[in-house]
């Protein structure tokens, strides 16, 4: 068995990680279950002096048992992900040994037990209530890290989105096209051309703006991310369109309300918005349409029933990842839209593709690591990206998660 993994742990900025809690019943449980989920699936456990489960990878290698099970029994999957972080445990084939998981998850705890799930699951901080002051500080959280960051893995459009592969190859090199083949098919569904008024909510870095502009159109582009606002004038600039792109630091929910476009955008940006302002984001898209305008939203999705249940926990994506985000159900967004006067008229599902980008970006992540410390980053986040991109990943090969393309129009 290698060696253990030990990464320095800052215990200020990971105290939950450098803390190893206590909770023996609940750490024999979750061992039993560990047992249970070896002996049913196609999964291999090793630690220093057992074995057991299928031969072969996935495997799932305990350097540190007594602490995965602590961590797990009190915690949940949020230990599980500590656990990680900490180098309790590792995996020859991290995201393969989670899409087991992820495609198993209804049975991975026995169902007289699941019931109990929500006592042992924190409720969410009060300030993922994504208030307008909450908003952008959740949004900073995330996309203020650093630029350079986001570019170690990145492909040159700087677009942290799905991509559309067509059936192309799921090869880094391929990446920007199928990138910029996922921009154009959202704004060719939405009619931007020469002279067509596009409003984007959740900017990015701009290359979706800037590809708008570059058709003639005039862009109206807002972010609550600063580093993301100046990256995307700076694009503009680069590109010649800066005449074309009007960017700003600006709420959805604070547009002016007489202001109308032609074209409304917003890639993956409702899974930050909150279940409880889904009302609002919809509302805000359908007062900002044109007549005969359409809105161009991408989205990630999972099944409604698993939304229900996990909509009001805390979870280890919230605490390390994604402050104040919750992916929403089909079912949802249909609803939300047909209350704010808007149907659903054109729908791509692609799943898979984001499985596919998610891996080049996991692989990418990994090739170019080894520059974090120079920007300030330990080995604790290390592994933190390193588990949410195979943890994505994973999400979208078992079939737990999905993507879409919408195109929405106003009711008549």
């Amino acid at each position: 068995m290698d060696a253990p993994v030990e990464p320095r742990i800052d215990a200020r900025r990971w105290p939950d990680v450098a803390r190893v809690p206590r909770s023996p019943l609940r750490a024999a449980a979750a061992s039993a279950l560990l047992r249970r989920a070896a002996n049913r699936l196609p999964l291999h456990v090793e630690t220093p002096s057992t074995s057991t489960g299928s031969i072969g990878p996935p495997t799932l290698r305990l350097h540190r048992p007594e602490a995965f099970f602590h961590r797990v029994g009190a915690g949940g999957l949020i230990g599980f992900g500590e656990a990680y972080q900490a180098g309790d445990w590792d995996s020859d084939d991290l995201p393969g040994l989670l899409t087991v998981l992820a495609a198993n998850v209804d049975s991975l705890v026995p169902r007289p037990f699941q019931a109990l799930r929500r006592p042992f699951v924190g409720a969410l901080p009060a300030r993922h209530d994504n208030t307008r002051d909450n908003a952008r500080r959740n949004i900073e959280d995330h996309y203020g890290l650093s630029d350079a960051m986001f570019a170690l893995f990145l492909d040159e459009t700087m677009t942290y989105s799905s991509a559309l592969f067509g059936g192309a190859p799921a090869r880094w090199e391929d990446l920007a096209e199928a990138q910029r083949r996922k921009i154009d098919r959202l704004l060719d569904r939405t009619g931007v051309e020469a002279g067509s008024a596009v409003l984007e909510i959740g900017t990015g870095w701009g290359e979706a703006a800037v590809r708008a502009a570059e058709r003639g159109a005039r862009v109206h582009a807002v972010t609550l991310s600063s580093n993301q606002l100046e990256h995307t004038r700076a694009r503009a600039a680069d590109r010649g369109v800066a005449g074309r792109v009007e960017a700003e630091l600006r709420d959805y929910r604070d547009l002016d309300p007489d202001r109308r476009y032609d074209a409304v955008l917003s890639v993956e940006m409702i899974e930050a918005v909150g279940e409880r302002y889904w009302p609002d984001y919809f509302a805000a898209l359908r007062r900002s349409l044109a007549p005969g305008g359409r809105v161009g939203l991408q989205a990630i999705s999972m099944r409604h029933d698993r939304m229900m249940a996990a909509r009001r926990t805390h979870t280890w994506i919230h605490k390390y990842v994604f402050p104040g985000g919750i992916i929403p159900s089909i079912p949802a967004m249909e609803r939300c839209a047909g209350l704010a006067g808007l149907r659903i008229v054109d729908r791509l599902d692609f799943g898979g593709d984001y499985a596919q980008t998610l891996r080049l970006w996991r692989e990418r992540f990994g090739a170019h690591s080894d520059r974090l410390a120079a920007l300030g980053f330990d080995e604790v986040f290390r592994r933190t990206w390193e588990f949410y991109l195979a943890y994505s990943q994973a999400g979208f090969a078992s079939g737990h998660l999905d993507v879409h393309q919408l195109i929405l129009e106003g009711r008549r």
